[in-house]
């Protein structure tokens, strides 16, 4: 009765064989288990089609047979890699190729799954072969390194340090990321139970934290409420208060003129105003309430009539106290 052989090439002598040649035999043998046990081997990758691992029956150096192939070549297009139908093996597979191009591990027929390198992914995989039925599969058992491109899933990272970016799943820019050596504040984001908004807050040791957002440019912040209107957020800062002439009143002392109403032009809008003296110097006054945006910094004011010198009054009520301030 002539040997057999296994599906990764290990010869099964009959009973009587091989007389003589018996201990190489097993010596080859033994080899070739040690090989898929834990050897490693490097596969050039053909740019012109499909690459067929083979068994070498009795046979040492079948790639196929190596518990670790480095996958080597430079391609212009997307390649696979086929095992026999019948290999049941764990391998671990390194995607040494360049060119950037996809490499798909699979098995020679059949519609079982597969596990792919995509473009760019020069990472390893630990890959099992099931090896039964007409569409075996390629399974990935998702091994993560720390240079590959790997999705994933359920995983909890406490307290993951980040580098400068965090991207998008197109590898492009979502986030950057500047550290600060000295850094003893943050920012904690919450989310909520129904019925209440997401928290962005301000936290760390200080006692009085706030957020600031910066713009580029000419840009400004936006914001959207739930109704799809968009505007600009409105940053406290320096702010008009328009006075018409009509909230004007003249003072008892040197006071202008009172309030008149002039008419340019006949059923035209009519102009209310305030007379002042051009040649001596009168008063009007007003009270208006500021902002409590307001920051208590300097006050500034301009006529209406850019050629006269208006002495404006007007009375801020600030940290509970009264203040008469008096601009010119």
């Amino acid at each position: 009765m002539a040997s057999t052989y296994t599906p990764l090439g290990v010869e099964k002598m009959a009973t009587g064989e091989n007389a003589g040649t018996w201990g190489t035999k097993t010596n080859t043998n033994l080899e070739i288990i040690e090989q898929y046990a834990g050897g490693y081997t490097t596969q050039a990758v053909s740019d012109s089609g499909d690459t067929t691992l083979s068994v070498t029956d009795g046979g040492t150096g079948a790639s196929l047979a190596h518990r670790v192939i480095d996958l080597t070549g430079a391609l212009t297009g997307s390649r696979n890699v086929t095992i026999p139908i019948d290999v049941q093996q764990m391998y671990v597979l390194k995607n040494s190729t360049t060119g950037s191009q996809a490499v798909t591990f699979k098995y020679v027929t059949g519609t079982g799954s597969s596990v792919a390198f995509t473009g760019g992914d020069t990472s390893s995989k630990i890959v099992y072969g099931t090896g039964s039925g007409s569409n075996p599969n390629i399974v990935d058992l998702g091994f993560v390194t720390t240079t590959g491109t790997q999705t994933l899933t359920n995983k909890t990272l406490t307290s993951p340090k980040i580098g400068t970016s965090i991207l998008d799943t197109n590898g492009l820019e979502l986030a950057l990321l500047t550290a600060t050596s000295s850094a003893v504040n943050e920012i904690t984001l919450a989310n909520a139970a129904t019925g209440n908004s997401p928290i962005i807050s301000a936290t760390g040791d200080d006692s009085n934290i706030g957020i600031q957002f910066k713009t580029k440019g000419t840009g400004v912040i936006k914001a959207e409420d739930g109704g799809g209107t968009v505007a600009a957020v409105k940053i406290a800062g320096k702010e008009t208060i328009w006075i018409p002439a009509v909230a004007m009143y003249p003072a008892t002392s040197n006071g202008c003129g009172a309030l008149a109403q002039t008419e340019l032009t006949a059923q035209r809008p009519e102009v209310k105003a305030l007379p002042f003296d051009a040649s001596s110097d009168e008063y009007a006054q007003f009270a208006v309430a500021f902002p409590k945006s307001w920051n208590e910094g300097t006050v500034t004011f301009q006529s209406g009539l850019a050629q006269e010198l208006i002495l404006v009054q007007y009375v801020l009520q600030c940290k509970e106290s009264l203040y008469p301030v008096m601009i010119l």
